[in-house]
This record gives C-alpha cells, structure tokens and sequence, in this order.
C-alpha cells in the first residue's frame, strides 16, 4: 500500500484544514487508519484512528473532540478534520496503515505516508 497525505498548510489558531491520505496499490477497506503527528524535536504520537468499516474511531486526549476522522473505502481515502487548531498543533502529521489492534502504537501500523506539515500561527 502507498500512502500520501496532503491538505497540511499554515493556519491561524482557532482555524481549521482538512488532511487527506490517498491509498493505491491495494484497497483500503482491509485496514485500520491512524493519524499520527511529530512536533519539532519531538516523538511521533498517536493522534487518532479509525476501524476498517468507519464504525469507531478513537483519539487521543489532545485532539478529543477538536479532530474528526473519517474514511471513504470506495474513494481509497482517509480524512482527518482538525478544528479549533492549536499552536501546539503544529507538526507533521502522517498517515498509516495497519491490521492490529493495538491502533495507538505505532508497531500496530505496517504503511506509512512521506507526512504533511502543518504549522498554527497563534
């Protein structure tokens, strides 16, 4: 599977931008997706997932209720929806694939997407 997200970009605080991450080579349907995100000097941290049907998704407690994850398996694709940006938002933000369950940790992902940076001005 390859992975590439898009849609990062500058924003003021308080904003919001939309990423999508576009599949080819394989469906992705079979898949569990996960949004991760890596600040400047940072490790890579869970963001957000969401289950192969779309049916549940899960967060973590920084982006509760501010970031929405959806997918569209017809379309190969998966959204991230991030409102009420933060500066401490900012980071590159990448998009995976994986088959297990433990969607929180990145061993749980086998596909990963080259990242697109966001930046939240306050």
């Amino acid at each position: 599977v390859q992975l590439q997200a898009s849609g990062g970009g500058l924003v003021q605080a308080g904003g919001s931008l939309r990423l999508s991450c576009a599949a080819s080579g394989r469906t992705l349907s079979s898949y569990v997706m996960g949004w991760f995100r890596q600040a400047p000097g940072k490790e890579r941290e869970f963001a957000g997932a969401i289950s192969r049907s779309g049916y549940s998704t899960y967060y973590a407690d920084a982006v509760k209720g501010r970031f929405t994850i959806s997918r569209d398996n017809a379309e190969n694709t998966v959204y991230l929806q991030m409102n009420s940006l933060k500066p401490e938002d900012t980071a590159v933000y990448y998009c995976a694939a994986g088959t297990r369950s433990y969607y929180s940790r990145r061993e749980a992902y086998d596909y990963w997407g080259p990242g697109t940076l966001v930046t939240v001005s306050s």
